[in-house]
């Protein structure tokens, strides 16, 4: 008998182990193509740039996964990225002393206009310096035709924020007056700002160009004090708001990963992305 059970026992070892391989397998959805996936998030306004450039990057590597989630925003998914959950962020800012110190790399890709937006009904294409100031003061509550003006915010540590209050003394004033008032619309990602905006009568904020471009939201793009917020623009220094758009990998980056980074910056790349609103302005590297 001893015998007996142990002949039966070789044999249907290696079934019962195919078996548990099909069932582990069946139970982790994507767990085949885990080698062959690039996760990715970032800055909403950065991961609308990206959005044409992993199309045109799909047509020619269909045995890649390209994983979008809802944006994390730059800190969010840096966070993501050093604890190992993401391969790929797309950042709005520059990398904090301890993102370097555990592991964080970022190469600079390019630049975006800053936006002044409104709701697409507000009749208006151009706005001052000091019509701004009195809008995020509080001092101007109307539009023209007497509607409403309903400002949406950003985090007080948002990057969006920031690049308002340099803008001028008075809108660094300005900015930080409007958190104190009352009743105020607070977005706390790119998305969730313009796509408040063009569902909010009478609404105003800021976004970056490529989102405006890329997502075709019922929404203005105003020029701020005559100039246009254009890539040339921005390069001519006409223009002054923009917005920092980065590469940030850890030190191991999955050779999917460079490969999809490479692509990025490749010309096919950079072209795409002057399309949707960048000034790019990195030097073509290739990631290896």
């Amino acid at each position: 008998m001893k015998n007996l059970f142990t002949f039966q026992f070789q044999i249907n070892l290696p079934v019962i182990l195919t078996a548990f391989l099909v069932l582990f397998i069946a139970v982790l959805p994507g767990a085949g193509f885990a080698a062959n996936s690039v996760r990715i998030n970032g800055s909403g306004n950065a991961l609308d740039m990206l959005k044409p450039i992993v199309e045109a990057y799909q047509k020619t590597n269909k045995g890649v996964r390209i994983e979008f989630e809802k944006p994390l925003g730059s800190s969010g998914a840096i966070k993501a990225l050093l604890a190992g959950a993401l391969d790929v962020v797309v950042a709005s800012r520059e990398l904090k002393a301890e993102e370097i110190a555990k592991g964080a790399q970022l190469r600079k890709f390019g630049r975006t206009p800053l936006v002044i937006i409104t709701e697409k009904s507000v009749k208006k294409s151009d706005i001052t310096t000091k019509e701004l100031e009195g809008i995020y003061s509080g001092s101007v509550k109307k539009w023209q035709n007497g509607e409403s003006i309903r400002l949406v915010l950003r985090p007080k540590e948002d990057i969006d924020t920031h690049i308002l209050k340099g803008l001028s003394t008075g809108m660094n004033s300005a900015v930080t007056t409007s958190r104190s008032r009352p009743g105020m619309i607070v977005a706390v990602t790119d998305f969730d700002a313009y796509t408040t905006i063009s569902k909010t009568p009478g609404g105003i904020g800021a976004s970056g160009l490529t989102s405006h471009i890329t997502e075709k939201l019922p929404l203005n793009a105003l020029s701020l004090n005559g100039v246009a917020p254009t890539p040339k623009n921005l390069a001519s220094g006409a223009y002054p708001l923009f917005k920092l758009i980065a590469i940030v990998t850890g030190s191991q980056a999955t050779p999917e990963a460079r490969k999809f980074i490479n692509f990025v910056y490749s010309p096919q790349g950079r072209a795409i992305a002057s399309r949707a609103g960048v000034l790019v302005t990195a030097e073509m590297k290739e990631n290896k």
